[in-house]
């Protein structure tokens, strides 16, 4: 494959901090006079040298995290709002998938794909799709509807807009957020751990997680894990078959580092329960037993993914390095799907079959420089980086009859599958090319220290260009063609008003692709947008107690939309969020470990096509998130720890003219874990109960821009494993 061209800007770019490097390194010592150095292995996912950040106290989240270009940054340096959560607290909880891992964070509210089972993370009110998640630093490698947890070694969440960071987003989001996942690694210490359990409806699971350091002073780790999930689920009917496998390998010298990985998923839900439109003219049904399913047998969702990454960082200098990684992607779905339209507050509702075939081929890469260096008595932490990002789909699509078939979300009714030949695009069984997409990027930062490095003045730009191409299903004839670039900017500064204190305040935006103009009677169908341009203000302050750690922030992010007026379309549109985000993590006291939250949002329609619905809130967006987890070790029991965690989201709307409103709901998770020795061996028991009261509720609406479908709650759930560590 060859990769698009990228402007020579950024080489100019790291040229100029090579040679200021270059310059600050011509103090140091001869080579030949320098002290033979050991090499000090500390795993690491992104190849630096530094490794991971730290655990904070209490082990479930981390001291810092990855900021895009700017590297692995502590929380209490960074002018930007993170939350990192760490692996122990991913096998402690027995996450599954990201979502899993996400429902500890105050900010996060997990959503769905439109009309499949993609998992979907709304931040700050703003939806991110698992298309738009991060695989150490790159867009675009990881499974796009569900990632298993046994990938990861930690999942970083960047609160706010962040295109100068990462770069805009291939699926669009970066608005509210973004998430990176990092791979595990081989740490110094051998491991084998074998892990079984057993979940509610009788699903089965077993994985095998080992690690190994090898060579002088063990430079070369390898980590292997493999996992299988088969069985039926809590709900009636649902059938989910998960096969997962992954290599990660490193090498680490004096003056360079290498990590690669290699993995492969595959994820198939059979009769799985979907999501649930409404007609707007009708009150919102009430929510069904949150065990029922509407789903129809013939219904399926199959995935499956292989992927890998290829990263390596060298030393220039003392205090120089460049990078570079790259990484690919291939993936498959097949689904046949039907979800029901309520048009009776009784239930009542219609059902039509939607099939479909899709081949994503991804490639993305990064290049990179960053150097420290003072001028006089401030200090400078410069980076420089170029990526780009390709993509091609393959799709076709078939539906049934739109008039559909009659059932009822509270007595569903079985049918047989009806032909998907009433509406078709392409073939299903020979998919041709339908988008192309081609984001090329080149960023600059500076980090100013000043007033010995109790301030820190952040400041850059990326200039991003987005290429999009769209085909016609059947002939492959080009049909739109998108190609527009846009600066973003940053500005930050964080000031320590005491050790343990940090103040902060940041500019930044996000970038989505332009809207093409479309509807009856438009005059300017063909015209070009450029990239929509969304700000973000924010204020907020660190606390860092050593043993308890908190932060709050004040922000509010503007993000325009698109409609049409006196025949022409244009962005016109406003929304506003804003909001209070509180949060809290660590030990305040001796075997009792916090984490959680409070998060406060107005999300509101500010300009709205004839003012038809101005002022009101956004589809899916509550005004309340709440919260609060702990764990206790149990005084007297050695090993034994109980944990607890409560859920509350507020009321929100399902519709844009907000006539339909979700009750609030509140939902308490309770847990057990046991750490021992048998047959000198360590053994830990972990039970876990998600949704104790196995309360009824809806748990979303939306997550797709207008649309304001339903999604339940899942049941009461039941699971328990025994890790064995040979």
């Amino acid at each position: 494959m060859q990769m698009p061209n990228l402007p020579l800007s950024p080489f100019a770019l790291a040229a100029m901090l090579l040679a200021a490097a270059s310059a600050h390194a011509q103090t140091a010592p001869a080579a030949g006079d320098a002290k033979i150095q050991t090499v000090v292995i500390s795993a690491s996912a992104d190849a630096s040298a530094d490794g991971l950040s730290k655990d904070y106290a209490g082990g479930q989240i981390a001291r810092g995290g990855r900021l895009g270009l700017l590297g692995n940054v502590d929380i209490m340096d960074t002018p930007f709002n993170t939350l990192n959560f760490t692996q122990a607290l991913i096998q402690d909880q027995q996450a599954r998938s990201v979502a899993d891992v996400l429902q500890n964070d105050p900010s996060v509210r997990v959503a769905r794909g439109f009309g499949n089972y993609q998992e979907l993370y709304v931040i700050r009110g703003f939806p991110v799709n698992s298309d738009d998640l991060a695989y150490n630093g790159l867009y675009g490698l990881l499974p796009r509807q569900f990632v298993a947890s046994e990938l990861l070694e930690r999942v970083e969440v960047f609160r706010g807009a962040n295109s100068f960071l990462n770069g805009a987003a291939p699926g669009g989001g970066g608005i509210g957020g973004s998430i990176n996942l990092l791979p595990k690694r081989a740490s110094n210490n051998p491991l084998t751990q074998l892990t079984v359990g057993v979940e509610s409806g009788g699903q089965g699971y077993f994985a095998a997680d080992i690690g190994r350091r090898f060579g002088p002073g063990g430079n070369t780790g390898i980590r292997v894990n493999a996992a299988r999930r088969d069985g039926d689920t809590g709900i009636d009917r649902e059938h989910r078959e998960l096969n997962v496998a992954s290599v990660g390998v490193d090498f680490q010298a004096r003056d360079f580092r290498l990590s690669a990985d290699v993995g492969y998923q595959e994820h198939k839900l059979k009769g799985a329960r979907p999501s649930v439109t409404v007609n707007t003219d009708i009150a919102l049904p009430a929510a069904p037993d949150a065990g029922s399913n509407w789903s129809q047998k013939w219904t399926h969702s199959n995935e499956r993914d292989t992927f890998g990454t290829l990263r390596g960082e060298v030393d220039l200098a003392k205090d120089a390095v460049a990078w570079a990684a790259f990484g690919a992607r291939s993936g498959d779905e097949s689904n046949i799907l039907a979800a029901p339209t309520v048009s009776k507050t009784d239930g009542s509702a219609s059902m039509y079959r939607f099939d479909n075939e899709r081949h994503d081929s991804v490639r993305t890469g990064e290049i990179g420089v960053r150097a420290k260096l003072r001028t006089g008595s401030i200090g400078h932490s410069l980076s420089a980086t170029a990526s780009v990002y390709w993509q091609e789909s393959r799709n076709a699509y078939a539906f049934s009859s739109f008039a559909g078939f009659a059932t009822n979300i509270y007595s569903p009714v079985d049918v047989a599958a009806p032909a998907a030949d009433f509406y078709k695009g392409g073939v299903l069984s020979d998919p041709k090319l339908t988008s192309k997409t081609i984001l090329s990027s080149y960023a600059v930062a500076d980090t100013l220290s000043l007033l010995d490095d109790k301030l820190l003045v952040t400041v850059g730009a990326r200039n991003q260009t987005i290429k999009s191409n769209s085909y016609d299903y059947d002939t492959g004839a080009g049909t739109d063609h998108y190609n527009q670039s846009k600066v973003t900017p940053v500005a930050g500064i964080v000031y320590k008003a005491a050790k343990n204190l940090s103040l902060y305040a940041n500019y930044i935006e996000g970038l989505q692709q332009g809207p093409t103009p479309s509807g009856a009677g438009v005059t300017n169908l063909n015209e070009l947008f450029a990239p929509y341009v969304s700000k973000q203000k924010e204020v907020g302050v660190k606390y860092d107690g050593g043993t308890l750690g908190a932060s709050a922030a004040l922000f509010s992010t503007n993000q325009p939309s698109a409609y049409v007026e006196n025949n022409r379309f244009g962005v016109y549109g406003e929304q506003r969020n804003q909001g209070l985000e509180l949060t809290v993590y660590g030990v305040p006291m001796r075997g009792l470990r916090v984490l959680g939250g409070l998060t406060l949002l107005d999300a509101s329609q500010r300009v709205t096509q004839g003012a038809k619905n101005q002022g009101k809130d956004v589809i899916g967006v509550p005004d309340t998130q709440l919260n609060i987890g702990t764990e206790w070790d149990v005084p007297g029991v050695h090993g034994l720890n109980l944990n607890a965690r409560v859920l509350y989201t507020s009321a929100q709307y399902a519709d844009a003219a907000n006539k339909q409103q979700l009750p609030a709901w509140t939902r308490l998770d309770l847990g057990a874990s046991y750490a021992t020795r048998i047959a000198d061996r360590n053994v830990t028991f972990r039970a876990r109960v998600d949704n104790v009261a196995d309360k009824n509720y809806w748990a979303s609406a939306g997550g797709y821009p207008n649309a304001g479908y339903l999604v339940l709650g899942a049941p009461r759930t039941v699971v328990v494993s025994a890790s064995v560590d040979f």
